[in-house]
């Protein structure tokens, strides 16, 4: 999970503050990893002009004075300052150029790779995890999944390796957002405008379906948009073949993803995880864009989890009344509790998703009959239907109830014509 890069403005003013190198590269970190607001630090560098020669202070100083930071995470920042000078020097044909983000499990720096001079994204394990094989193992195990996949909507893999202790993972640079931006700043997107996005969502985990393997983390902090609007899936650190049984075994029972965009299928652990998971997290992606709000709330992760499970998805076109009745199944189709209810693989999400951005009504969307008992029919067999609880009649009760219903009619009139002789009589 990486953090946004703090505005361009924000760095100038670091920049021109006369702070020392560590102050500024401090500075930056804090608000980058959320610790504090740009205001915050701003009225810091303030007080430290203010500060008399005789009583200098250092912006750490005055973070730690103010209680915007404590002495633990300053010391978590110095590590990663520390371990981001040691990735300058250390990668071989790579110049770092800075630091793009950060987050639990990795940092992200800007290099060029010096050999063809373009522009790249290294990711670097953090050393507290270098210790731990596992998380060695799915480092390197991102880096080999990325590398299968060619596709103009997924981030190309460039290289991994690891250099004295150091490991690292070289990607394509992506210049422009991420989705999670957006949403952040409280955006709601127009259907249209969302269709498109997901369109080239939808065609980047096609691909990735087409050769065995599952995101398991489709997000908006992992969707990237570049300057000319081109979608970019990125972060395969939780991706998995669907044929790696003892991946798939050795997981069972442990809920993997993010809770707001979790799949049920995906909270309960089922060793068959498939391209449906990926469905589901894109279509709650696609509700919180067309929204603004994600499809379940809670206070904890645990809670939000259980309504995926269990609460009933509140239908988007009655959040947003803008928004058509199509889209609206649409995204129910995508966030069917059972998976066996939704669309079956990406090519049938983009049949609907054209026809909705077409003016046209989702058919897939809406096709509510039961094949199997299709194909039954047209081999003759007798069905016995169930709606609900009801157990409907058969051909055979049916056709004694006409029958029924036809001599009774015949009664009726026989009588009547009795009746009209009689007072004719009279």
């Amino acid at each position: 999970m990486l953090w946004a890069l703090a505005s361009e403005q924000w760095r100038t003013l670091l920049a021109d503050s006369g702070m020392t190198n560590y102050d500024t590269i401090l500075g930056r970190m804090v608000v980058d990893q959320r610790l504090c607001t740009e205001e915050e630090v701003r009225k810091c560098i303030e007080e430290k002009k203010t500060r008399s020669p005789e009583n200098p202070s250092t912006l750490e100083q005055l973070l730690l004075e103010k209680n915007f930071v404590t002495t633990t995470q300053v010391g978590r920042l110095k590590n990663l300052i520390r371990e981001s000078k040691d990735a300058s020097t250390q990668i071989p044909g790579y110049k770092i150029l800075g630091k793009l983000g950060s987050g639990a499990m990795a940092v992200v720096y800007k290099a060029k790779q010096v050999s063809l001079d373009r522009t790249v994204a290294v990711k670097v394990l953090p050393k507290k995890f270098v210790q731990k094989s596992d998380y060695v193992e799915r480092f390197y195990k991102e880096g080999r999944l990325a590398a299968r996949m060619n596709h103009n909507n997924i981030v190309q893999a460039i290289d991994v390796g690891e250099v004295g202790g150091l490991y690292y993972f070289v990607m394509e640079y992506v210049e422009g957002k991420t989705l999670y931006d957006d949403l952040s700043q409280g955006k709601i997107f127009d259907e249209n405008e969302a269709i498109d996005l997901i369109l080239q969502l939808a065609s980047a985990l096609g691909h990735a379906h087409s050769l065995g393997l599952i995101h398991r983390d489709v997000k908006p902090k992992n969707i990237m948009i570049n300057n000319d609007n081109v979608v970019k899936l990125a972060d395969m650190g939780l991706a998995r073949e669907t044929s790696d049984m003892k991946a798939a075994r050795h997981e069972q029972g442990k809920a993997f993803g993010t809770p707001y965009y979790i799949a049920p299928e995906q909270i309960r652990g089922l060793v068959d995880i498939d391209g449906r998971a990926d469905i589901y997290a894109l279509g709650a992606t696609l509700f919180h864009m067309v929204t603004g709000r994600v499809p379940y709330e809670a206070s904890s992760p645990s809670e939000v989890m259980k309504k995926h499970l269990k609460e009933p998805l509140t239908p988007p076109d009655h959040i947003n009344t803008a928004l058509t009745a199509g889209i609206s199944e649409v995204i129910e189709g995508m966030m069917a509790k059972d998976r066996d209810n939704r669309y079956r693989n990406m090519d049938e999400l983009v049949t609907d998703l054209r026809a909705v951005r077409e003016g046209r009504p989702p058919l897939l969307a809406r096709q509510k009959f039961n094949v199997e008992a299709l194909e039954q029919l047209e081999e003759g067999m007798a069905l016995e239907t169930m709606v609900g609880e009801e157990r409907m009649y058969s051909e055979e009760v049916v056709g004694k109830y006409r029958m029924f219903i036809i001599i009774l009619g015949a009664l009726s009139a026989m009588l009547g014509l009795a009746v009209l002789l009689l007072l004719m009589l009279k």
